[in-house]
């Protein structure tokens, strides 16, 4: 008698597994870039508070309210792509894709202020994190509406969840910045 293999909880991922693996190690980066930020801040209270005044968090709760929409395109896209909607999934992934392109733009926008300012990441460590935790989650914006733009192409229903995964990563980080850097005191 032939045993059949137990299925492992590798195998109940969705999508790919190396892709599991890069949502897991972008999360690992970005939670020690936000626990150095408030190890730094815990040095320097009143400074970082300071700092924190000059964000827009106006604007910062916009750009939350964009990209968790864009990332409900994302899983329509899914839906749509698993249903066998090629049409469908497209436009979802371009709705998807098009919010990440407006998040982009309100965030390039409050860097710009900030540099017409005088404010650069040597100004003051706050801003150094907040450069560099917001520019590199800005950078994997960038990657996902470039996976979006390939999927547009060939919107495979793994293909597409494998991308919505990632994208769906961008999303919580941001979800778990925003308010670090624009809120917490």
């Amino acid at each position: 008698m032939t045993q059949t293999p137990q299925a492992s909880a590798l195998d109940q991922l969705p999508g790919d597994l190396m892709m599991w693996i890069l949502i897991v190690s972008e999360l690992l980066v970005f939670g020690a870039g936000l626990l150095a930020f408030m190890a730094v801040r815990i040095s320097d209270p009143s400074g970082f508070a300071l700092a924190q005044d000059q964000l827009h968090r106006s604007a910062a709760g916009a750009n939350t309210v964009v990209l968790v929409t864009s990332g409900y395109f994302a899983a329509r896209a899914v839906a749509y792509a698993n249903a066998g909607r090629i049409t469908a999934t497209r436009w979802a992934l371009l709705g998807a894709g098009a919010l990440g392109v407006v998040f982009l733009a309100i965030k390039f926008t409050e860097f710009a202020e900030k540099a017409a300012l005088g404010i650069r990441p040597e100004t003051h460590p706050f801003y150094t994190f907040y450069y560099l935790l917001t520019g590199f989650h800005a950078a994997h914006v960038i990657a996902g509406l470039v996976i979006f733009a390939l999927l547009a192409v060939r919107p495979t229903p793994r293909n597409t969840q494998v991308g919505a995964a990632f994208w769906h990563m961008v999303d919580l980080v941001w979800v778990l910045l925003f308010p670090i850097i624009y809120l917490l005191r």
